[in-house]
């Protein structure tokens, strides 16, 4: 599947270092250093909306690991997934009276776009869960012959023609998460760190079905869901249906990254159950962790409420755009803000990161008008016991940004060397532009 444009990256003098990030399932901060290559994958849209911030705020977030990892002489490996068949893009397209696949076409386009215009690194694999379909339902067909899964019936009136094992035709089939946490290097939890209630809690509210009869854990996840009247299905060796959620990041995280790879990433809603369960998928399936580090990004509300598209609280990155706002800008009210801290919103965010950008052009972008030099090299009519030097600046940016993706400080650090002035402003520009992708 095709991704977006690559961003131009100036390549800085010297070197950053390999990064620490809050790791989720240690709760403590940690070396993510690749062992050769820094590879990461990070959850992607369900294409049935457009890019709103929330979705902004995480893949700028991971834009930055990366960012630190190129600076540091790492190679990177990207892996993102898009969830083009799922429960919530099938309800909005019957709602809508689209057909499923032209309503995820478009929003994937619409995603691309934003992403091309905030300036992210593109995944080097971006693939949809359609393409995959053949992997996920022989990776469901490994885990019921392993005895990790099971089937559950259908009432006969609710399913299209099947075909498939006798032991699961007409029926789902879920993961057997005692089985799993038997044989394979995964306890339910680990990432999380959740106890039981606040997992059953979570599991119902985001997509899970505890109350269903028949299942042998109330926890036990979907792996693949059996070929419904009026349902998108393709036909496997494990009847007729489509993937469930969990199973479909587990298979292509293992399938483009291999095991135990860098970074997972995403946004802290998918820490339960979405990664705990995909890790347990591909640790049964693999028998090694998914991976190194799991990292997540904070929710961003709106008026009070998570930025959510079930409460319609959003504000688009399209409708900003298409409003005038300079992406720069928006780019700046992001990584204000730590990218593991909760935050809301506000217009004042955005006036705010609209004055920064100005501030910081005519400090940086606009640097030879008030900085001329004299023959001998030195700065005419500037008090240089004033100006920040362009190395020290550096160094100090990637201090902040080794230590947990810390932009705030990395922004505090530019405002004061714009308000000084700076040795060499042209590379704290270029600085700018490698480091935190903003270009002046």
């Amino acid at each position: 599947m095709r991704a977006w444009r690559h961003p131009d990256i100036p390549v800085l003098p010297g070197n950053s270092e390999a990064p620490r990030l809050y790791d989720t399932a240690t709760e403590a901060l940690v070396l993510a250093e690749p062992v050769d290559v820094a590879r990461l994958y990070v959850c992607g849209i369900t294409p049935y909306d457009a890019t709103h911030i929330g979705h902004a705020n995480t893949y700028l977030a991971f834009d930055t690991l990366q960012r630190v990892w190129l600076d540091a002489g790492y190679r990177v490996h990207y892996a993102q997934n898009v969830t083009d068949v799922d429960d919530p893009l099938l309800e909005r397209a019957t709602a809508t009276g689209v057909d499923w696949r032209d309503l995820a076409a478009s929003q994937v386009d619409l995603f691309r776009t934003d992403m091309e215009a905030l300036g992210i690194i593109p995944p080097d694999n971006y693939v949809a869960v359609t393409e995959v379909i053949e992997e996920v339902a022989d990776a469901v067909a490994q885990l019921w012959d392993d005895g990790l899964a099971y089937a559950v019936a259908v009432d006969a009136a609710e399913l299209s023609d099947t075909d498939g094992p006798a032991e699961s035709a007409g029926s789902d089939i879920y993961f057997d998460i005692a089985a799993a946490e038997r044989v394979a290097p995964w306890r339910l939890g680990d990432e999380s760190n959740l106890d039981r209630e606040q997992m059953l809690t979570l599991f119902a509210e985001r997509g899970g079905d505890p109350d269903r009869e028949g299942k042998r854990d109330a926890l036990d996840p979907l792996l693949w869901r059996a070929a419904r009247v009026g349902e998108p299905a393709w036909d496997s060796r494990v009847g007729a249906g489509r993937p469930g959620w969990h199973i479909e990041c587990s298979v292509i995280a293992l399938k483009e990254l291999g095991t135990d790879f860098t970074v997972q990433g995403g946004g802290s809603d998918l820490i339960f159950p979405h990664h705990d369960m995909s890790g347990g998928h591909a640790a049964a399936l693999s028998g090694h962790p998914l991976a190194g580090v799991y990292s997540h990004t904070g929710m961003v509300a709106y008026l009070g409420e998570k930025m959510s598209k079930s409460l319609g609280n959003l504000v688009l990155v399209s409708a900003l755009r298409a409003g005038g706002t300079d992406p720069r800008a928006i780019r700046l009210a992001l990584l204000a803000q730590h990218y593991r801290s909760d935050w809301e919103w506000t217009v004042d965010s955005l006036t705010a990161a609209e004055a920064r950008l100005e501030a910081w052009t005519n400090a940086f972008g606009r640097a030879t008008a008030d900085t001329t030099a004299n023959a001998d090299g030195t700065l005419a009519d500037v008090d240089t016991d004033a100006i920040a030097s362009a190395d020290e600046v550096i160094v100090t940016l990637r201090a902040a940004l080794v230590n947990d993706l810390d932009t705030p400080a990395a922004l505090r650090t530019l405002d004061a060397a714009a308000v000084a002035g700076a040795a060499e402003p042209e590379l704290v520009a270029l600085a700018i532009d490698a480091l935190l992708g903003i270009a002046l």
